[in-house]
This record gives C-alpha cells, structure tokens and sequence, in this order.
C-alpha cells in the first residue's frame, strides 16, 4: 500500500478521519434570527382567515431594524413594526422589526406577545378595525 492511499481518510497528523464540518441540524442549534422568524410565522398564521379575500395576498416581513427615517405620518419613536398599504400593482405589506421587539422583550413569551401585539396592530389597521375587535380565533 502505497503512503498516499494510508494517509487519504486521515488528517495530516495520522490521527484519523476528520470529523464533520457541521452537526445535524438541532434546536439548539436555531439563530436567534430563526427562531424570531418562527414567531412572526406562527403569529401570522392566526391572521390567515381574517386576511382571505380582499386582503389575502398581503406579505409580512422581518427585518432586523427599521430606517432612520420614519414616514410622516408616524411618530418620532422607534417603530416596532410597519404598515405599507397597498399601492398601484404591490399588495399591502406588514413589517415586523426584530431588533427593537427583542430589545424590548425579556424572554421568549414576552417576544412573542410582543410579535403578536405588533401584528394585531397592523392588521387591524389594514382592516380598519380596533385590535381589540379582531377575532383571529383565539
């Protein structure tokens, strides 16, 4: 056996084969980006039967910050989430801020009422509703 075919499988040190370069994908594993996306995704969900017909191609969106410059309509304040009405061939869109929600929450059930208070907000007013009228099947 020649040395190049002993030493292919083995490092360079002759220890043995490497390992893999990346583990199975497992929870603890998950970003903090991933599992913020999981609950804007679970929230939204609730939402689907409100939204269905007129609204039913609406998008929802995450993005880590909002831009430094606010619309003239809103507030001087950082914004934790957005409403982008519908506009000429765009379907209206719901922006949820990752940064400024987990700055503001203290856990994983505090982001995620959160996340829900900021998307009952918006839809309600995409339906032009209070929040408090929405039944999303709670």
């Amino acid at each position: 056996m020649s040395s190049a075919a002993a030493h292919r499988g083995r490092d360079r040190h002759g220890r043995g084969p490497r390992g893999p370069l990346a583990w199975p994908p497992v929870p603890a594993m998950s970003t903090r980006r991933d599992r913020f996306d999981q609950i804007v995704l679970e929230g939204t969900e609730r939402f689907e039967k409100l939204l269905s017909g007129r609204y039913a191609g609406t998008e929802f969106a995450v993005e880590d910050v909002p831009p430094s410059d606010p619309a003239p309509w809103e507030e001087r304040r950082i914004v934790l989430g957005r409403l982008f009405p519908a506009d000429g061939g765009m379907p209206a869109r719901i922006v949820v801020y990752r940064r400024p929600i987990e700055a503001r929450a203290g856990d994983g059930r505090d982001r995620a009422d959160l996340v829900r208070e900021v998307l009952e907000e918006h839809v309600a007013a995409l339906l032009g509703v209070a929040p408090e009228d929405l039944d999303a099947g709670d």
